[in-house]
């Protein structure tokens, strides 16, 4: 059952967020978006891996002129973050942003805020509001004391007020704890008070596998829910570590256009082949042929080591191969040998493409 009905349109560039589209995935730049050269080229990287929309902190008016020139280098939208000052929001716009990232309780007041809508206004470009645990109002931290996902879902709803009241309504709104129940709950209050797209994640989720974790059950709980409209999976380090996590995420909710999964038994001691090895060959190629489908039906493949954890339990797979047996929709096709088992079933995959 979800929580929401279909939410309004807002476009990134080319990428729409909302309305019923495909849920864009989103990462950030680590470079120093001064430099030009490494900027475009970690964007460019970030998209081959899956990236729908990109954002580079924009701390310095040379950081945001360079936006200029990266934004002709990349394939993706770019959207410029930007803290306190709104002249460097106003410069962002300038130089081409897709889309701007403000907290509009800190961009430096009334008056300031409206020339930064008013300047995305007439480039036709959204805001996305975001507001994290860390920067909720005092008198609503003080209201809310032991209710923190009611202060961070009531500061989302203030601050979109308050860029409504400037005319402005192409918005896109973040709210972001580092706590994944608080973050669920404040995004129930969030989603049933308002039809504007979500851009979901976890804040501060940390590093490698427990930032994975975290961050899969915080956002595929939303998505479960039909709450998400785009997400970023925040984690230290390399940020093509995030789009894989991301897509990870889309596909073990069925979210992911044109996916293509792999299910695989965790093998005990009925099985005489180590499978682990073909598995990852598979999954990596299977990723290969996702990223390049981007939508079409999806696709069940599998991979398991005995006759408990066969053709039996994967008959819902559409192509999979277990004890050397090669299987579509649970009928037997054929012998393979361990060798060939990933081959056949690569292959198997690229006849119902």
């Amino acid at each position: 059952m979800t929580l929401r009905e279909k939410t309004r349109p807002v476009f990134c560039g080319k990428v729409q967020i909302g309305g019923g589209a495909p849920i864009a995935v989103q990462s950030m730049t680590n470079t120093f978006t001064e430099d030009i050269e490494a900027t475009a080229d970690q964007i460019n990287a970030l998209a081959r891996a899956g990236a729908d929309i990109v954002r580079c902190a924009v701390p310095t008016d040379k950081a945001a002129a360079a936006l200029a020139e990266i934004r002709k280098r990349v394939p993706v939208p770019i959207v410029a973050d930007i803290h306190f000052n709104y002249k460097l929001a106003l410069a962002a716009i300038k130089a081409g942003a897709d889309k701007i990232r403000i907290n509009p309780g800190n961009i430096g007041g009334a008056e300031k805020l409206k020339a930064v809508t008013d300047a995305a206004g007439e480039a036709g470009i959204p805001i996305r509001i975001g507001v994290n645990g860390g920067s909720i109002e005092p008198d609503l931290m003080e209201l809310y004391e032991s209710r923190p996902e009611e202060a961070l879902a009531e500061s989302a709803l203030r601050n979109i007020d308050i860029v409504r009241s400037q005319g402005f309504e192409d918005i896109v709104v973040s709210i972001k704890s580092s706590d994944v129940l608080v973050n669920t709950e404040a995004h129930k209050l969030l989603a049933s008070a308002t039809d504007l797209p979500l851009h979901i994640g976890i804040t501060e989720a940390g590093i490698g596998a427990q930032g994975i974790v975290k961050s899969a059950a915080g956002i595929g709980a939303l998505l479960a829910m039909g709450i998400g409209d785009t997400i970023r999976v925040s984690l230290t380090g390399d940020p093509i570590n995030e789009i894989a996590a991301a897509r990870d995420i889309l596909r073990a909710v069925n979210k992911l256009p044109g996916q293509i999964t792999l299910i695989s038994c965790p093998t005990c001691g009925r099985c005489k082949t180590d499978i682990t090895p073909l598995c990852e060959q598979a999954a990596k190629e299977l990723e290969e042929i996702e990223l390049t489908r981007k939508t079409g039906n999806p696709i069940l493949a599998a991979i398991m080591g005995c006759a408990v954890n066969g053709p039996g339990e994967a008959v819902h797979a559409d192509v999979g191969v277990a004890c050397g047996v090669y299987f579509e929709k649970g009928v037997e096709i054929k012998k393979v040998v361990e060798d060939e088992i990933v081959n056949t079933l690569i292959e198997g995959v690229k006849k119902l493409l």
